[in-house]
């Protein structure tokens, strides 16, 4: 589980969590107008990390290092001008600036640590006191932005605030004493580690090294290198020698371009120059994520109709470590920007590809992306988990495709609910799978799969009758709302309410249908 950032940061409640005030305050201390934080108090996030342990679940802890803001007291420094756009090259002579660089923290009251922060911790501001108009960054006196970052604008040191000097005896050793009081008192797993483009790569696998041997175990870490390059993110392994692993932000952007597309993406390509292709041990693969979802910060969202797919692709796939963005699985729906956003939920399938997931993706997988519409692969089950598995995705019209599960003589079935006839292997185990236009489909053995996960019309009786089946309903309801009436008064409201859920994943899709293709 991806906790939301801890700290307390410089717009107190209202502060989505990542400009960094004050790290020991998890929501504790009433500083910047507020002791809780956007996301609760102290206690809570402490008990939900507890919680979550005790149900065997990781947490993982949202983490910001670049920098901090909210500054309590200004400063005076001499600092060298340049411009958002070349850090490489002085815009002026160096010149005297006041900035808010001293955090004192008054509130805590040397509460967890009596390290107060000054000019000279850092790298830059961008912000003179005396020169509000003065829109550049500022490097301090004796300073140099670090290397090992990313070289956009030349070098990507500077992001927002005070930033960091990692170089700096004091400041290293602080984090080393912040990072152990935090597992001290939270008993976190693991880290996603903000921002790190514009960290030195040298820095976070000395502190995590550090973290792990004061835990006593390995701590799991991954960064958000935010680039569609794989180049880069390439690079960053290379000089972090495989201690972190990275989003694949490549894979996002490929699966926000077939959404847009739709039937003239060619799905061949859908994991060229992606990071689970080149490292799949490395990539954190996801759909979505609070910054690419509509109106916020990155913007580059993957379209409802495609998420089902996208999803399939991440989920039930042996490469790459998924995760599923909490907006996509329950659903949202806010204001932002003059704007009114409505994320429907795709709860309903992404339980289903969690369930093949834990219990049919193993073994040898066997891929068929050969296709520029329809692709699939399969899974044919190992001695602990001997279910086998097949999954046929498609931005267009439906289709089939001959692939091999290992298993002959078996039957399957889709338990998706988009097909509802079942496919039986032949003897040496290869099976003609379907699926429909712009859909998904997962076919596992029938007599493994349990019996809440098979389409209606496929699960064992229970001593009542069944009064209707998945096809039954879909076929009625798909004439005319009349005799969708004239089904729920002969039948009664049980058998529509245990299909509540596909009737809405249903609607959903005649909502949400892809503008370029069309189901057969």
């Amino acid at each position: 589980m991806w906790m939301p950032p801890a700290q307390k940061c410089s717009e107190g409640r209202d502060d989505t969590g990542y400009a960094v005030y004050d790290m020991y305050d998890l929501g504790e201390f009433n500083q910047k107008g507020t002791v809780r934080t956007k996301y609760g108090t102290k206690r809570e996030y402490v008990d939900a990390v507890a919680a979550l342990r005790k149900s065997g679940i990781h947490a993982y802890a949202d983490i910001v290092f670049n920098h901090r803001l909210g500054g309590d007291c200004e400063e005076i420094t001499m600092a060298t001008p340049y411009t958002n756009h070349d850090r490489l090259t002085p815009d002026g002579d160096a010149k005297e600036i006041k900035a808010w660089t001293h955090f004192n923290f008054s509130g805590r009251k040397n509460t967890y640590s009596a390290f107060k922060w000054h000019w000279w911790h850092f790298n830059a501001v961008d912000c003179d006191s005396n020169d509000y108009t003065d829109d550049r960054i500022f490097l301090f006196e004796g300073k140099l932005f670090d290397d090992d970052v990313d070289e956009e604008y030349g070098n990507y040191d500077y992001l927002m605030g005070c930033d960091i000097d990692f170089d700096h005896s004091e400041v290293r050793q602080e984090l080393d004493d912040w990072g152990k009081w935090f597992l001290n008192t939270t008993s976190i797993d693991g880290f996603r580690l903000d921002a790190v483009k514009h960290i030195p790569a040298k820095y976070f696998p000395r502190w995590l090294e550090a973290m792990s041997q004061y835990k006593g175990e390995h701590m799991f870490a991954v960064g958000e290198y935010w680039d569609a390059d794989i180049t880069k993110l390439h690079r960053y392994i290379d000089q972090t020698q495989g201690r972190i692993s990275l989003f694949d932000v490549p894979l996002h952007f490929n699966l926000s371009e077939a959404s847009i597309s739709g039937s003239k993406f060619d799905m061949r390509t859908i994991f060229d120059g992606t990071l689970v292709q080149l490292f799949p041990a490395l990539a954190c693969t996801f759909v979505d994520n609070h910054d690419t979802q509509p109106l916020q910060e990155l913007d580059s969202v993957v379209l409802p109709w495609f998420k089902p797919l996208a999803y399939a692709l991440i989920l039930l796939r042996q490469d790459g470590y998924p995760c599923v963005f909490e907006a996509d699985y329950n659903g949202a729906e806010y204001e932002d920007k003059g704007e009114h956003v409505h994320l429907p939920s795709h709860r309903y399938l992404i339980e289903k590809f969690m369930y093949a997931r834990k219990h049919f993706s193993y073994g040898a997988q066997y891929d068929y992306i050969d296709h520029e519409d329809v692709i699939g692969w399969t899974s044919v089950g190992s001695e602990s988990h001997p279910g086998a598995m097949a999954v046929l995705v498609s931005n267009g019209p439906g289709g089939w495709k001959y692939m091999e599960v290992g298993t002959p003589n078996t039957k399957f079935v889709d338990i998706t609910g988009h097909i509802t006839d079942t496919v039986t292997t032949d003897a040496y185990g290869w099976g003609r799978w379907r699926c429909e236009g712009g859909s998904v489909s997962v076919w596992l053995e029938l007599d493994r799969t349990l019996a809440e996960h098979r389409p209606v019309h496929l699960r064992p009786h229970s001593g009542t009758k069944d009064t209707g089946t998945l096809a039954t309903i879909m076929n009625v309801f798909s004439r005319s709302i009349s005799e969708f009436k004239k089904y729920v008064l002969k039948h009664g409201a049980s058998a529509i309410k245990r299909c509540a859920n596909m009737i809405e994943r249903r609607m959903l899709l005649m909502l949400h249908p892809n503008p370029q293709t069309q189901s057969t």
